[in-house]
């Protein structure tokens, strides 16, 4: 067993979370509350999935509701943080455009078997590394765009479209939301060992099976997080996804 849950284990995470957020007050970062909120909903989320998971993996509609509920879940999430007027649910699109084609491709060609103990994990894998690509490219690309308005207006004048003036300024800065999966492919095995290759080798699988696991995890999340990006860029170059009510350099 990896971690023995008793006290101490709850007391570690309880003096790893206020350190986290004292640091986060002492440095200004504006998150410190932000922090302690997302280690609570934290503990008390995998509680209840623990609770659930036996009798979700048991059944199909339920699995596949649970798989929906992380994907709704994913989505209010990616595009509250994106946005906070009434565009936010176009995430639904990047995150969805990603996720379920990797995820149907799997189950048809057998790789993933259509059961609960092995679709919900990785579901949840996609779904999440679709859900930070989404966050980080829509958030990068509005930054840019109202950072450098004039630099689309100028486009426009010259006789750009608007989604292509848009996308000059915005495909670099949003593009940049690959780098946090690139990187962790690029170093696995060497900086880190993820948890796929974790799980597997603590579930007796041999580190042969663990490392092809692995593999396959990192290069179906770079598939779909290349999918989200490039669907989120388009739907703040068409002006879909938004802040203020007003479409950006329109």
């Amino acid at each position: 067993m990896l971690l023995t849950v008793n006290v101490t284990f709850g007391a570690v995470l309880a003096v790893l979370l206020a350190l986290a957020a004292a640091v986060a007050a002492l440095a200004h970062l504006g998150r410190a509350r932000e922090i302690v909120t997302a280690g609570v909903r934290a503990a008390l989320q995998l509680a209840a999935v623990s609770l659930v998971i036996g009798w979700v993996v048991r059944s199909l509609p339920l699995l596949f509701a649970f798989i929906l509920l992380m994907y709704a879940v994913a989505v209010r999430t990616a595009g509250r943080r994106i946005t906070r007027n009434g565009t936010w649910w176009w995430a639904a699109l990047p995150i969805a455009a990603g996720v379920f084609p990797v995820v149907g491709a799997l189950v048809l060609t057998g790789l993933v078997p259509l059961k609960g103990i092995a679709l919900v994990p990785v579901a949840g894998i996609l779904i999440g590394g679709a859900l930070t690509a989404t966050v980080l490219a829509g958030r990068r690309a509005l930054d840019e765009l109202k950072l450098r308005h004039g630099e689309v207006e100028a486009g426009m004048a010259l006789g750009l479209l608007d989604r292509d003036a848009r996308l000059e300024v915005a495909r670099g800065p949003a593009a940049d939301a690959l780098l946090p999966g690139l990187d962790q492919t690029r170093t696995v095995g060497l900086v880190t060992l993820p948890g796929a290759f974790v799980g597997m080798l603590l579930g007796g699988a041999s580190p042969l099976l663990a490392g092809a696991v692995q593999l396959f995890v990192l290069v179906g999340l770079m598939a779909v997080q290349a999918v989200a990006v490039a669907a989120a860029l388009e739907l703040v170059a068409r002006g879909r996804l938004h802040r203020d009510g007003v479409p950006p350099g329109g």
